[in-house]
């Protein structure tokens, strides 16, 4: 895969993808970064990326020129056919597992990460393919929201994670929340790991573990629930669950 970041603070980048896991994918060579700032493709002397809103009003708008030019540029560079640009923004739609599922399948993304008070309309209806929020709130920027975002997106690809079961049963990718881990000790302060994990048997650590997945979604996110279709198993457990709550 490769990601293009689109920022006027490339510096942000150089901790986030020189270490951890989107460091360990670059080495693995999973993806391919390149942080680029959009101020080099002014056309102007003083390089200005923003100006005055038409209408009047307060703050500044980035122009169109710049963000056009530099992903035009991207995608001529780029070896796939295909590209999606992701416009990271307040208004953009809701961001989920779901959504980190789907374009972890892509070869090109594009980040566009913009400041000061928004973006030239045209930007959004003729550059972007993708809008997202990671919240319903506001940044400064759209630096911090789009290294969520590439964290989410590069841990699923191949061989990236030590263990390739472990994205598949983290929180909100089976559509329930995880379950609860522990490990050595058994016993800390008094503290102790529940029995059925210490006894090795796998069937029934499994149903625990989905069951306790279960217990915590219906006690933290109930909401999950109603967008999933429990199979039978799970439907006796949750029903067990609620009555231990009544």
């Amino acid at each position: 895969m490769k990601i293009d970041v689109l920022t006027l603070f490339p510096e942000m980048f150089s901790g986030v993808f020189g270490h951890s896991i989107l460091h360990k994918a670059a080495e693995k060579a999973a993806v391919r970064y390149n942080v680029v700032n959009f101020r080099e493709y002014a056309d102007n002397k003083h390089q200005t990326v923003d100006d005055y809103p038409y209408g009047g009003g307060a703050g500044m708008v980035l122009k169109p020129q710049p963000l056009f030019d530099a992903v035009a540029a991207l995608k001529e560079q780029a070896e796939s056919n295909t590209t999606r640009v992701i416009l990271l923004c307040p208004q953009g739609k809701r961001y989920n597992q779901k959504i980190a599922e789907e374009l972890a399948k892509e070869e090109h993304l594009i980040f566009v990460c913009g400041h000061y008070e928004g973006y030239d309309e045209r930007i959004r209806e003729h550059v972007v393919s993708d809008e997202i929020s990671i919240g319903d709130y506001v940044l400064t920027g759209g630096e911090l929201g789009a290294m969520v975002v590439i964290d989410s997106v590069v841990r699923l690809l191949p061989e990236v994670l030590g263990n390739e079961e472990s994205h598949m049963k983290d929180s909100f990718s089976t559509g329930l929340l995880e379950h609860p881990h522990y490990t050595r000790p058994s016993d800390f302060r008094g503290m102790k790991v529940p029995e059925v994990l210490l006894q090795g048997n796998h069937r029934l650590i499994e149903e625990w573990r989905n069951k306790e997945a279960l217990r915590r979604t219906f006690l933290r996110r109930p909401d999950l629930l109603e967008k999933i279709e429990l199979n039978k198993d799970q439907a006796k457990w949750l029903n067990e669950i609620k009555k231990e709550y009544e």
